[in-house]
């Protein structure tokens, strides 16, 4: 079982920037490869980023490409979404997600667990 924690959202005005974490007291994070969704009000969730086990891959949607990224530390348990030049289209809960899959995914419905989200509000 592996439960993950999200923090670090807020409100920021467009044009700034938010670190969001997730951690997991799991001994076996390094095992999962992580990712970030969103999802607004009324719209399905979306994928935002990936990253494999090692850290050494990383993928990101269109629409955050250059501006977000994602990194883990395997040590602390504890992976982050470095988010820039943030847009009011941003506004949105942010998830943490883990899969045991070695292979690359952007579908919600090929991860297994989930942190309870962070709000993400970016004001015009």
């Amino acid at each position: 079982q592996v439960q993950l924690v999200d923090s670090g959202g807020g409100l920021v005005q467009a044009g700034g920037s938010l670190r969001l974490s997730c951690t997991t007291s799991g001994r076996t994070f390094s095992s999962y490869a992580m990712a970030w969704f969103r999802q607004a009000p009324g719209k399905e969730r979306e994928f935002v980023a990936y990253i494999s086990r090692n850290g050494g891959y990383t993928y990101y949607a269109d629409s955050v490409k250059g501006r977000f990224t994602i990194s883990r530390d395997n040590a602390k348990n504890t992976v982050h979404l470095q988010m820039n030049r943030l847009k009011p289209e941003d506004t949105a809960v942010y998830y943490c997600a883990a899969t045991p899959s070695i292979t690359k995914s952007t579908s919600s419905t090929r991860y297994d667990y989930w942190g309870q989200g962070t709000q993400v509000t970016v004001s015009s």
